[in-house]
């Protein structure tokens, strides 16, 4: 027979703790767990601020606040953007609606006003919540401990750890013991992390709303007050549905904590979600244009100061003629690949469209330079040297490249008025004739190559007037002048009106083989617009501190290169760029007359167009206004045949100054200095004409005195027996 055991039974609870020596041990051990249980919070809470490892609040009583944004504003003082490591605007508790305070109060930390840094009773309530949902985190931080880690967030690390819990408490006693509720308050809506790159309320109303915090509504208000606990998670652009849901809730919270009526309530969870779609919240106006100023001009003055000490940027862009030249520009690029200028679509090239639509769009990084075509537009008010518009290419996100400020490219024919200028400064009359033939030895270029130079319609004209030779933009003609007066000569010219690029002095600089940045020959032609007052370009008005005190206010720099007479003389050959005249012989239009056909206002400009058609220029102006345009890849390569500046490139400028002159009056034309000499010439030979030359060569051209011609024409003679 097998033996059984007896089962086994165990004294009850009750049975232990009547036995005295069980219910001694229990007592005892239960004390022993509880010392040291209180011992170890008492060390931990002693311990953990050892050595000065909490952050001392001495930082908010007498620092210099929370870090605040830089804003940039245009010339008339709309806000284009904000530059900081958080983007923030500080405000007083009582610039901020009562709504929005109640909303993150009633989800924050309901008992706000009445505990004294730690809230005991959410403590419990949490581990209860953490215990019944299986280990799902529930936050116990109030206000005070959720503004101590946003303050100090290197000193209070973020990690989920009892470390810093203790932190956050010691630094919020400490913070309610020096501070009022209010100010504890004020301080908290300001620092709160809301997502987007936005730190305090009014920073997230601009952001998401595109108004201020002082106007937001009630459902506005639970919407920022349901960021915190996940901003990335319930950002209201990201995920509106879901940020919908969370914002709800905190209007139940407002409405249990008697905020606002079950009604209101209601009311205002049907209200529906509405951001703003303003671009001055997401820092894309002008992008180019505030990069080039804060990398070259503010972060190298102002350091860290900018990100963080609230400046006050002032700048000189005009926010109009900025999206004029986005449209102007953008839509010419997509008129080139969409084939308007050749007799196909855009031949084997990449365009914009089709490269955004692509994989290599989101997926492959090209570094700085696209595989599309590219352009720049820069326009700069003559008088001062203001930058009015800046287009770098033609998507920032996409390549931070500045083709406007960083690009050295050839400016071909761009070039060649300095030349000319050189030649009037040097007393050559705008009726000398040039030889437009080939140059009888090949040159000899730097690497020992042989250059042999030609237009490109590959024809030559024979002998033809200095004035021609510019509106018509000859090459070997103008290589020919530059040879005569010297190349160095040309490059003290160029350095005259502000180009500083390396010059290679030999022939071919005189058509622009040596390479420049846009915007330094842009500010160049600032000289020829005001009669020989060159302006250094400026981005910047003045930069202010939070309480308006001016820190840096740059000066225009502004210096007499040309005496009015001589630039005048240099200006009027420009404008024959621009116009046709009537009549026939060796007179025709000037390379851009056809894209500006229809515009009526003083307007002078080159084209220009490089080698093999890899760069396409047209810089333009206007008595008040300079504006230039480059086209072409960024890695060089064909645009496509006969891409002359003129008549792809030209046309944008069209665009963009009848978009300004269009809201503005027309400018008063160029005055002509009264000591000028007119005089009749010959326009075949440059000497004075007689009754026995041809009408159509007669024409009347402006002198500076002692350049003017003294010889009667000798070609055109009175037939024999005829007495002169």
């Amino acid at each position: 027979m097998a033996f059984v055991a007896p089962p086994l039974t165990l004294p009850s609870p009750a049975t232990w703790w009547q036995d005295p020596k069980v219910r001694g041990r229990l007592i005892a051990a239960a004390v022993l767990v509880a010392v040291y249980a209180v011992g170890l919070a008492y060390g931990s809470w002693t311990r953990v601020c050892a050595a000065e490892r909490c952050p001392s609040i001495s930082r908010l009583i007498g620092g210099p606040g929370p870090q605040q944004t830089s804003k940039v504003y245009a010339a008339d003082g709309r806000l284009m953007t904000e530059l900081g490591l958080e983007r923030r605007t500080v405000l007083t508790l009582n610039e901020i609606p009562l709504a929005v305070r109640q909303a993150f109060i009633a989800t924050e930390d309901k008992r706000f006003y009445s505990h004294h840094g730690i809230d005991y009773w959410r403590i419990f309530g949490a581990l209860k919540a953490n215990i019944v949902t299986l280990g799902r985190s529930q936050g116990a931080s109030t206000i005070s401990m959720q503004l101590a880690r946003n303050i100090f967030p290197e000193e209070i690390s973020r990690e989920k750890k009892i470390t810093r819990k203790i932190k956050e408490a010691r630094v919020a006693i400490e913070i309610e013991n020096n501070f009022p509720k209010d100010t504890i308050l004020q301080l908290y809506l300001n620092q709160i992390d809301l997502g987007s790159g936005a730190h305090g309320v009014a920073a997230a109303a601009q952001i998401y709303f595109g108004k201020s915090a002082r106007q937001l509504n009630v459902a506005e208000a639970a919407m920022l007050a349901a960021l915190p606990k996940a901003p990335a998670f319930y950002n209201p652009r990201a995920h509106p549905d879901r940020a919908v849901r969370r914002r709800n809730v905190v209007l139940s919270l407002m409405r249990d904590q008697e905020y606002i009526t079950p009604e209101e309530a209601e009311l205002w969870k049907a209200y529906p979600l509405v951001l703003t779609s303003n671009r001055t919240n997401y820092g894309d106006v002008a992008p180019y244009f505030v990069e080039w100023l804060r990398s070259t001009q503010l972060e190298p003055r102002f350091g860290r100061q900018l990100y963080e000490g609230g400046l006050r940027v002032y700048t000189t862009l005009d926010l109009d003629m900025q999206q004029a030249a986005e449209r102007a520009l953008t839509s010419q690029l997509d008129a080139i690949e969409a084939g308007v200028y050749s007799k196909e679509k855009f031949p084997g090239r990449t365009t914009y469209r089709d490269y955004m639509e692509s994989s290599k769009a989101s997926g492959e990084d090209h570094g700085p330079y696209t595989p599309y075509l590219q352009g720049a537009l820069v326009a700069i008010e003559t008088s001062t040297g203001y930058v009015r518009a800046m287009v770098g290419g033609r998507d920032f996100d996409d390549s931070k490249y500045n083709r406007a400020t960083q690009a050295i490219r050839q400016p071909g024919s761009t070039f060649k008025p300095f030349v000319y200028a050189a030649a009037i400064r040097a007393g050559h009359p705008v009726t000398e004739m040039l030889d437009d033939s080939p140059l009888k030895l090949p040159v000899v270029q730097l690497d020992s190559t042989l250059w042999q130079p030609k237009d490109y319609d590959d024809t030559t004209l024979g002998m033809i007037p200095m004035r021609q030779s510019l509106f018509l933009s000859r090459n070997l003609s103008t290589i020919k002048l530059g040879m005569a007066l010297g190349q160095e000569t040309v490059v003290g010219e160029a350095r005259r009106f502000g180009i500083t690029t390396p010059l290679r002095p030999y022939p071919s600089l005189h058509i622009g083989a040596n390479g420049v940045r846009p915007i330094e020959i842009i500010a160049a032609y600032t000289g020829f617009a005001t009669l020989g007052t060159r302006a250094d370009p400026v981005g910047i008005l003045r930069v202010e501190d939070r309480q308006g005190n001016i820190l840096w206010q740059p000066q225009v720099q502004r210096e007499q290169i040309m005496d009015p007479e001589h630039s005048w003389l240099l200006l009027d050959m420009m404008r024959d760029v621009m116009r046709c005249q009537p009549g026939t012989g060796p007179w025709r239009c000037g390379t851009a007359a056809g894209a500006v056909a229809g515009l009526s206002v003083p307007m002078a400009g080159k084209t220009g167009t490089t080698d093999d058609y890899t760069d396409a220029w047209f810089v333009g102006f206007t008595p008040e206004l300079v504006a230039g345009l480059w086209v072409g890849y960024d890695l060089q390569q064909r645009i496509m045949n006969n891409a002359g500046g003129g008549r792809i490139v030209a046309p944008a400028w069209t665009m963009f100054m009848r978009d300004v002159y269009d809201r503005r009056p027309t400018p008063i034309d160029w005055p002509r200095p009264d000591s000028l000499i007119l005089k009749e010439v010959d326009w075949s030979n440059g000497t004075l004409a007689t009754p026995f030359c041809p009408r159509e060569l007669h024409r009347f051209e402006w002198f500076y005195p002692g350049t003017e011609p003294t010889q009667l024409c000798p070609v055109h003679t009175p037939p024999f027996g005829v007495t002169p």
